[in-house]
């Protein structure tokens, strides 16, 4: 019998946070969502107002502390460096048929989540296409895009068809690739080029759109990845990055990636996830990866 998930826990306010928290409200009515906080967080969030393009949100701010209900479907859309506390903060809520999502970027968040409560619990995720920013508490969004969702070894296919089940029933948009691996590399993939290279340049898209030696050190930076990922027995090649390239090419020049959007802000960003996982990985399996050592050094603190 297929497990019917009604209600959905969403844990972390940023851009996409505050997306999916918006678009389930809506959908499912306020009483079916819950935004799990600590006091003091959903304090602040309610006296400074949480928008979502120029809206205020009239989300169900839930002390997760004060709760007890068992989470159908939690939601992780904290920074990275913001997981193992939010694991923590809400690990009282992972029941034994919880499913859980994790929109972060990188390849480790799943990963995470199934040493801390159960693999079989995690259904792998990535949120791609969207155009996605937040300011303060105001979050922005011109392209929703979808969530790719699918299992890996140890997953439970049944938790996979919960989840579609729930987006069907709900009007959300996500894809299911025949190769949830390879997808998630090929994310990464991006990311490392992308995210890393208009970072370091301090520019937008449009840095790495035309060509010059952005474009260039962001393509070597991919190339990077890719060797790293067929030590790692991902089928990655030159054909996935020319289409990831294709990708962004197509968006807003004068827009920014989360990272950059970290980066000008101050914040902690998420350079451990991209360059911190390839140079890792060429470490162990004696590549070089000389674009992302570079990335690593100018970035992490």
């Amino acid at each position: 019998m297929l497990k019917t998930i009604e209600t959905i826990d969403i844990v972390g306010l940023g851009a996409l946070g505050v997306m999916y928290a918006d678009f389930f409200t809506k959908k499912l009515g306020k009483e079916n969502v819950r935004v799990l906080a600590d006091g003091e967080r959903i304090e602040r969030y309610q006296k400074e107002q949480v928008t979502f393009n120029g809206e205020v949100c009239d989300f169900q701010y839930c002390d997760a502390k004060k709760e007890s209900r068992p989470s159908e479907l939690m939601l992780f859309a904290v920074k990275y460096g913001a997981l193992e506390t939010a694991m923590q903060e809400n690990a009282h809520l992972v029941g034994d048929d919880t499913v859980l999502l994790s929109v972060l970027n990188g390849i480790r968040s799943e990963d995470d989540l199934g040493q801390r409560f159960g693999r079989g619990k995690v259904v792998h995720c990535i949120a791609q296409k969207m155009a996605a920013m937040k300011e303060g508490n105001a979050a922005f969004c011109t392209n929703k895009g979808e969530l790719a969702v699918g299992v890996l070894d140890g997953g439970r296919s049944e938790n996979l068809a919960a989840v579609k089940d729930f987006f069907d029933r709900t009007g959300f948009t996500y894809s299911c690739p025949a190769d949830m691996r390879h997808a998630m590399w090929g994310k990464l993939l991006c990311n490392v080029g992308v995210n890393q290279t208009v970072s370091l340049f301090e520019g937008t898209y449009r840095s790495v759109q035309q060509e010059g030696e952005a474009r260039e050190m962001m393509k070597a930076a991919m190339r990077e990845t890719i060797l790293v990922a067929n030590a790692e027995g991902v089928d990655l090649s030159e054909k996935d990055l020319s289409e990831w390239v294709s990708v962004i090419d197509g968006l807003n020049p004068d827009g920014e990636p989360s990272m950059r959007q970290d980066s000008k802000a101050g914040r902690k960003t998420e350079v451990a996830l991209f360059a911190g996982t390839i140079c890792e990985l060429g470490k162990k399996y004696g590549i070089d990866t000389p674009v992302n050592d570079r990335f690593l050094e100018k970035f992490q603190k």
